[in-house]
């Protein structure tokens, strides 16, 4: 029998798609590579998007891989086309252009979909969430003639909106519905840190409010009601109300859906030849011993490389502590393994340094340190990582843990 090249269908191009497409042509130049995105961009960082909206870096820096790469790779990168159906018993999958294209193994690597604002007049222009490139463009155009913002949310995607339109000098509102930024993760020294942290830099800090109502001028936003009945001036509206996971592809298939797309540790779906990852993955963790979904751009990386060695006939399993930082205002946010936003269950201890605005939260499950929260200096944060991945065993007090440096 005349030998026959692999065919390798990856839906979604972002950095764990693109990855695994790269891994692949690396390790198999003469299979098929077809890698399709339902945006028109090639991959671009969604990590630099804050910075790109804060004016800090260019456009062009943010693109990381362009059509002719794709091209000189030999991967079929289709731009502006979704991927409607997976048949897994014909192995096939159809996307909204008509096309069909057959697979010997597929990878879904779709992400994330945000929230959208829920109350009336939220059709009206000038209301942004911050996910993808077209969006970034948008805020950057209403930031011209902005002269006042309002951001809503206590997620990392509102405070990174907040601190963009605080740096472009704009006078923002920052409602929380809860009572404090992440409340499932920071205790209330932390989100105190945080308050002070946002008020310093300029922004106006709300809690227990949200978007009620938007009052339009023109079709474009002019005002918003809060639940309290407060009105606020907007010239814009930045949300970060969390993500709604892509995983309707897998629906119809065997394959189980909770928030993400379950899989083992081998980013295997369990239906034969699919696999996941990236943040659509809700991976069986290894290292804290049950699922886990934590989408980092680092994480992501590695699941794409992992994902396509395994599609090539590999066993490779992602042992990991997933971890997520950034900028935070003036500070900096590290998160890192599991948190309570993940299991309620577990058991904490912090220290919060009002004045050097420090702080460190670290989460126990019995006597193994899991995962950790940090705030300002990132000292000791490799030692704390790799008690995470080695699982060590605290047999002293928990608390001497928050003087590691």
């Amino acid at each position: 029998m005349a030998y026959q090249p692999k065919k390798y269908v990856i839906v979604g191009n972002g950095i764990a798609g693109t990855t695994a497409a790269e891994t692949l042509r690396k390790n198999d130049p003469n299979c098929q590579i077809t890698l399709i995105t339902d945006e028109e961009y090639p991959l671009y960082n969604r990590v630099a998007l804050p910075r790109y909206v804060k004016g800090i870096i260019a456009k062009p820096k943010v693109y990381v891989r362009d059509l002719a790469f794709h091209i000189e790779k030999g991967i079929q990168l289709l731009i502006s086309n979704t991927v409607t159906a997976v048949n897994w018993e014909e192995r096939t999958v159809l996307t909204d252009k008509g096309q069909e294209f057959a697979y010997d193994k597929l990878l879904i690597a779709t992400g994330g979909r945000p929230n959208r604002l829920q109350a009336p007049g939220a059709d009206a222009a000038g209301i942004f969430n911050f996910q993808y490139m077209d969006e970034a463009k948008g805020i950057l155009d209403c930031l011209e003639t902005a002269r006042c913002a309002v951001t809503t949310g206590g997620s990392y995607i509102a405070y990174e909106l907040t601190e963009a339109f605080v740096e472009r000098k704009i006078n923002t509102t920052w409602l929380i519905r809860g009572p404090r930024f992440l409340r499932r993760v920071l205790d209330e020294d932390g989100g105190r840190l945080v308050d002070l942290i946002a008020r310093e830099r300029g922004a106006d800090v709300i809690y227990g409010e949200e978007i009620k109502a938007v009052i339009p001028k023109n079709g474009q936003v002019g005002k918003v009601v809060t639940t309290s009945g407060r009105e606020l001036e907007a010239d814009l509206v930045g949300c970060g109300l969390g993500l709604t996971m892509n995983v309707e592809l897998l629906a119809n298939t065997p394959a189980k859906v909770n928030v993400g797309i379950i899989t083992n540790e081998y980013l295997e779906t369990g239906v034969p030849d699919i696999y996941a990852a990236g943040d659509v993955a809700e991976f069986y963790d290894v290292v804290i011993e049950r699922h886990n979904r934590m989408g980092t751009w680092p994480n992501s990386q590695d699941h794409g490389r992992i994902a396509a060695t395994n599609m090539m006939g590999g066993h490779e399993a992602f042992v990991d502590v997933p971890n997520y930082s950034s900028t935070l205002f003036t500070s900096t946010i590290v998160a890192m393994g599991l948190t309570p936003e993940m299991d309620t269950d577990l058991q904490s201890v912090s220290k919060t340094d009002f004045v050097g605005k420090n702080y460190r939260e670290l989460f126990f499950k019995g006597n193994r340190l899991v995962g950790a929260v940090i705030i300002g200096r990132p000292q000791g944060k490799k030692k704390l990582q790799d008690m995470i991945l080695h699982k060590v065993k605290v047999t002293g007090p928990k608390e001497a843990l928050l003087e590691i440096s």
